[in-house]
């Protein structure tokens, strides 16, 4: 399903690039996250793509069933952890509903005039969306119902210092291009996840307690062995953002006034982590004993 969302009075909505993403609240009051697919230079609407998933936690099912055109919705402001800043050459590859996040991308690299491709895999044509959208002469369409698996060797190519690779889907799609391309310059790949990658367990076992300061809330708590930050703030009365709980969607980002985060995202660049200026606190934890956080 496709949704275009509106301002009810008409006004201009924030602005955003390719790559971004908007908080949407669903039916229980829970929030999930959709990338935006529209035209980042039309600010009087934000469009999403909403694939149906039956075995889901509930949000695209009440999209699906519930959503009707008129019916009012809470979205947040457009956040960004996928941005499009792209060398000469770009390799686009996407799994199901992981197109969403590259149509706009596409549009800016043929703007600019930039050398591209896309390699579009899915369970059936049927099911893969935006499809019409997309110039024929330049995206490599496989259905998994017709050929298989996506051809990682083809799709991605030969490492280059000149080529990105932009990718978004399913975990196990996500996990295959990173083995692949471990010998490929830093920051050629560059992808954005739908769930946490399936060897994503931590072995708690060196963990430790550790404070937390919430700052502006002027409350310290100590994180226990296996509680997350989150958990232990909201536990105290400090609530903040948060939906995945898997540290994929960076509703729960904050920033960090003193001490050393142990990370534990899939949204933080390598810089990022290593700045040490923020945090998501549904997952990471503190490699120091005390750790002050702007909350």
């Amino acid at each position: 399903m496709s949704l275009t969302l509106v301002d009810p009075t008409g006004r201009d909505l924030p602005e955003w690039e390719a790559g971004a993403h908007v908080d949407l609240t669903v039916g229980d009051g829970s929030i999930r996250q959709y990338s935006l697919c529209g035209d980042p230079r039309d600010r009087k609407y934000y469009r999403i793509g909403v694939l149906r998933e039956a075995e889901g936690r509930g949000g695209s099912l009440y999209i699906h069933d519930e959503l009707r055109v008129g019916a009012l919705v809470e979205v947040g402001e457009p956040r960004n952890h996928f941005p499009f800043d792209p060398p000469a050459h770009i390799r686009f590859v996407a799994g199901g509903i992981g197109i969403t996040p590259l149509i706009p991308m596409i549009r800016e690299a043929e703007r600019r005039g930039l050398d591209w491709n896309l390699t579009y895999g899915g369970r059936s044509r049927a099911s893969m969306a935006f499809l019409d959208e997309l110039d024929a002469t330049r995206v490599a369409v496989q259905p998994a119902d017709e050929v298989g698996l996506i051809d990682l060797d083809r799709a991605l190519g030969d490492p280059r210092a000149d080529v990105a690779v932009y990718t978004c889907g399913p975990a196990p799609l996500l996990d295959a291009i990173e083995a692949r391309a471990e010998s490929w310059p830093a920051g050629a790949i560059r992808l954005e996840r739908f769930s946490a990658p399936a060897s994503s367990a931590v072995d708690e076992g060196a963990d430790a307690p550790f404070e937390v300061v919430a700052k502006r809330s002027g409350v310290t708590v100590s994180v226990p062995v296996g509680q997350s930050i989150l958990a232990t703030l909201d536990e105290a009365g400090v609530s903040t953002l948060s939906s995945c709980s898997e540290g994929i969607c960076g509703a729960c980002e904050t920033p960090v006034v003193e001490g050393t985060p142990d990370h534990r995202d899939y949204v933080l660049s390598d810089e990022d982590k290593a700045s040490g200026s923020c945090m998501m606190i549904c997952v990471s934890r503190s490699s120091s004993t005390r750790i002050v956080l702007d909350i």
